[in-house]
């Protein structure tokens, strides 16, 4: 699926309201996941943003284009190789939220514990909203971005402390 024809179908699954899809192949995973109740999107007159997260399952040969199904976030080591501390990085260019909405509290605080598969923050690229989700366990050391700000793909958003 090249990238213009996964931007249709995003648009077409956000206006009929489906909550979630997921489409497989032995290359990939792409899930896509309206974050509005239907009945609400109804009443407003529009379909919100949808969430849709890119997991990698095999190893392929055929090159892919990388905006169609970027690889997931890998934490990495930081740059000091004496130092512990694993990086979350942006899988993508967006503009990066610490929390879900403005009246709701951050995903993770400073000192506060993640965990594989815990949403760290949201990242929104082309009026999509997409959980980052953490892949290690440990403590929140430092948030490297501030709220509301883009970010570019690969830039360092979390230092956690693994042990």
């Amino acid at each position: 699926m090249d990238f213009k024809n996964l931007q249709e179908f995003i648009k077409n699954v956000a206006k009929t309201g489906i909550a979630e899809v997921v489409i497989e192949t032995p290359e990939m995973k792409i899930k896509i996941r309206n974050q509005f109740e239907p009945k609400k999107e109804a009443e407003q007159g529009f379909y919100g943003p949808a969430s849709v997260h890119f997991m990698h399952q095999a190893p392929h040969h055929q090159p892919m284009p990388a905006a169609a199904a970027p690889p997931p976030e890998k934490p990495r080591e930081a740059s000091d190789e004496s130092s512990r501390l694993v990086t979350i990085k942006s899988p993508m260019v967006g503009t990066f939220y610490s929390k879900p909405s403005p009246d709701k509290p951050a995903y993770v605080e400073v000192g506060g514990q993640v965990s594989p598969g815990k949403v760290v923050c949201i990242i929104e690229a082309m009026k999509l909203f997409n959980e980052i989700e953490a892949e290690v366990s440990g403590k929140l050391v430092k948030v490297l971005v501030e709220d509301s700000s883009p970010v570019e793909f690969d830039q360092p958003l979390f230092l956690i402390d693994p042990s």
